[in-house]
């Protein structure tokens, strides 16, 4: 029986003509499936169904979505976060926290990516945060020591006016939803938190900060990503925020640190799902 999908131009540039055809007519295509966005079932044969192909350096992998969450499109990702969806899918990695948090549907859940020497770890938390009334999906950055600046020995932590100088805006009231960056993104694929993506230089988007393994989000969180179809992202220098355990100390994090005006934000869209 022929599917109500969506297949795009650059999904059918990938997989060929005939696959995308054969799709179309009630192929190799699910009748039900669990949308890789928002991970409740949908039915390709009652709702309109988007094909989504995650593409790595080795691996190409093929997912279905609601057309309402996330249109048919193309995701770049890592070979080693194409594997772990792939072990995801089959069970053998279902639902796996980051490294060294227990994710709850009511927390913050943070990770950390490594960068290079004297530019510190980095630390993201999700949380939701209450912007003129709006429940909004947060990431909230944070390094663990200074960040230098490319090719400075000094002492100084650069980290804000490096982050300005690319686009992010001082946050001068919590309760105003920061201005957008261009080029920047946020990418939640299979559900999961997986980079933070920033312009590159050959006009695709390079990830700035990226998961050692795709970053569990609470239902919450991922709900209002996928209404808002953007995320919004303040960043901090070292030891203003830190891990909070509730979204309202968090809150309050945020709140003093942009009065001493070290707070940075943005708003960005979701890239894929």
């Amino acid at each position: 029986m022929p599917r109500m999908l969506d297949v795009s131009d650059d999904v059918r540039a990938e997989i060929g003509d005939e696959e995308a055809d054969r799709l179309l007519a009630g192929g190799d295509a699910p009748g039900s499936y669990d949308c890789t966005s928002c991970r409740t079932p949908g039915d390709s044969e009652q709702e309109r169904t988007s094909t989504v192909l995650f593409v790595g350096e080795e691996t190409a992998v093929l997912a279905f979505a609601h057309a309402t969450c996330i249109p048919s499109q193309v995701v770049p990702v890592s070979e080693e976060q194409l594997q772990g969806a792939v072990r995801s899918i089959t069970g053998e990695d279902a639902a796996a926290p980051a490294p060294g948090s227990q994710p709850s549907p009511a927390a913050p859940v943070p990770t950390t990516v490594p960068t290079t020497p004297r530019q510190a770890t980095l630390g993201i938390t999700c949380g939701l945060v209450l912007i003129d009334g709006d429940l909004r999906p947060a990431l909230v950055v944070e390094p663990d020591g200074p960040i230098a600046r490319p090719g400075s020995v000094g002492p100084d932590d650069d980290f804000l006016p490096l982050l300005l100088e690319q686009g992010f805006h001082p946050v001068a009231d919590m309760n105003q939803l920061p201005r957008p960056n261009p080029g920047w993104s946020a990418l939640l694929a299979m559900g999961k938190l997986h980079a933070v993506l920033q312009p590159g230089n050959t006009g695709q988007q390079a990830a700035w900060w990226q998961a050692h393994q795709p970053l569990a989000v609470s239902d919450g969180w991922r709900t209002a990503a996928n209404k808002a179809q953007s995320v919004v992202m303040y960043a901090a220098p070292a030891g203003s925020i830190g891990h909070q355990p509730r979204e309202d100390l968090m809150r309050e994090a945020l709140e003093n640190a942009a009065a001493r005006g070290a707070l940075v934000a943005a708003e960005m869209p979701l890239a894929g799902t």
